[in-house]
């Protein structure tokens, strides 16, 4: 039998995952009763089917190529992976699919979780279907906020549902390696998974529709990556699409054909579509306040969605689009959870692009890193960006990692390229891009670079320690001047 029963909070958050879990913690920090509301696992999906399973799988890769360069290991390193104890340590990373431990952080934050699929019914109110088959009515003093995240989306074509394609949830999950695997997409998810499953012993095939690999990157980054992922034995091609593809026994399963759209046919044990993210916002009851149900929600650099008047409702993170990374929608929680315990405390809102209520460094310089062998870096702007926003003056400045001598510690045959982007009238670095193996631990100081608007001359100050490739960073700015 179906009950029914109101409670009141001063937030509703919707969305247990690493965005939500961060602006509830934020405005309970602020003395603001907060209930956070989570059909699936407590945690969302970094934790179980994205960030935490994928680096689990890529890591044994990535060490294992990088030893494999190392005098005096090679010999020791160059057989199969242990897959079995791959899984098993991606297992332990994923917690084994339980939240029991997200569950006892978020009750010890003094945050109340409500299990159940949650929407919005109104004006600061939300309704919440339980698992047990009762509705709970959550109304909000102050605020409500949206931290679904998105989902994969795959393509319209016809039988998709018989074909059972993996997502990315599929591929990080998968308990074996499939004999033959078909990947559709030559974003992060499909460049990713390609590197992890051909070193777990699966023949993969990556088709991009696109000529390179990750094509929202400097060209150079797809370049390197594909000639490593051929030495490697993956099957890349460039230039085709996917127009059919249905398993042999229908429904019941068997192997995947595919047909290409520049007539060549493939066969496989399974095929993943990595072609893209769309908002997980179709039951969430956007139409009761005026909103499209499925779309992306638009916002301000407050996070309130600018299209419901009254600033109660926020989108955090990944149903914003502003930037689909976890450490991204982390830092708009972290604004979000100030901006409402601000205006429920009646205060005005700083202004300023370093105001703590205005998320900018989502737009302006959101930093991601590719997990492949070579791994790729960037942050910032790309000289196609540059272009398309049409800034006048802006010089390239290009360096080989591999002429480092702290790169030939780190692999005597390193193959890497830096580049960074400089707006001549600011002097001011504007984007950086690092492929390599270690480059992602190069990030952090390109990330500080561009948001502080560091002086490329203050820079020179800036000592890299030898040898480390940490030194490509004086290397560049020799280059600029010497160019």
């Amino acid at each position: 039998m179906t009950t029914e029963n109101i409670r009141t909070y001063d937030v509703i958050v919707i969305g247990a995952g690493p965005v939500g879990e961060n602006v509830a913690d934020r405005t309970t920090a602020a003395g603001l009763s907060t209930v956070i509301v989570e059909s699936e696992l407590a945690g969302g999906e970094c934790s179980y089917w994205a960030c935490e399973p994928s680096k689990a799988l890529l890591r044994p890769a990535l060490f294992r190529a990088d030893a494999a360069h190392i005098p005096g290991l090679d010999p020791a390193v160059r057989g199969p992976l242990d897959v079995a104890a791959v899984l098993a340590h991606r297992d332990r990373m994923s917690a084994h699919w339980k939240d029991d431990g997200q569950v006892e952080w978020i009750r010890s934050a003094g945050i109340d979780l409500l299990r159940g699929h949650g929407r919005l019914t109104g004006e600061r109110e939300a309704s919440v279907e339980t698992p047990d088959g009762d509705t709970v009515r959550l109304r909000a003093r102050h605020a409500v906020a949206v931290c679904t995240g998105s989902r994969a989306a795959v393509p319209p074509l016809p039988g998709i549902e018989g074909l059972r394609p993996w997502t990315s949830r599929d591929a990080t999950s998968a308990q074996q390696p499939p004999g033959r695997l078909v990947i559709v997409g030559a974003g992060v998810v499909g460049v990713e998974m390609a590197t992890a499953w051909q070193a777990l012993g699966s023949k993969v095939t990556l088709l991009a529709r696109e000529d390179g690999l990750l094509p929202r990157m400097e060209p150079f980054a797809g370049e390197l990556v594909a000639e490593r992922l051929r030495e490697a034995g993956a099957d890349v091609r460039f230039g085709v699409s996917v127009v059919e593809a249905k398993r042999a026994d229908g429904e019941g399963g068997g192997e995947v054909r595919v047909w290409l759209s520049d007539g060549a046919e493939l066969t496989a044990d399974e095929i993943l579509f990595a072609t893209g993210r769309a908002p997980r916002s179709e039951d969430i009851g956007l139409d009761t306040v005026g909103l499209e149900p499925g779309d992306w929600l638009t916002v301000d650099d407050t996070l309130t969605v600018t299209a419901v008047p009254g600033e109660w409702l926020y989108a955090v993170g990944d149903v914003n689009r502003r930037a689909l990374f976890t450490h991204q929608g982390k830092y708009q929680a972290r604004v979000a959870g100030s901006v409402i315990a601000a205006r429920a405390r009646g205060e005005q809102l700083g202004t300023g692009r370093w105001a703590p209520h205005s998320s900018t460094a989502d737009i302006e310089a959101a930093p991601g890193v590719v997990f492949t062998d070579p791994t790729v870096a960037s942050v910032g702007l790309t000289v196609r960006e540059a272009e398309r926003l049409g800034l006048p003056d802006v010089e390239v400045v290009d360096y080989e990692i591999g002429h480092l001598a702290g790169a030939v510690q780190f692999r005597p045959d390193y193959r890497g390229r830096a580049r960074i982007l400089v707006d001549r009238d600011r002097q001011v670095v504007v984007g950086a891009t690092f492929v390599g193996p270690g480059v992602d631990e190069l990030l952090y100081s390109a990330t500080v670079a561009i948001t502080a608007e560091v002086p490329v001359e203050r820079l020179w100050h800036a000592v890299p320690a030898f040898p480390t490739i940490s030194e490509v960073w004086l290397r560049l700015l020799e280059t600029r001047r010497d160019s």
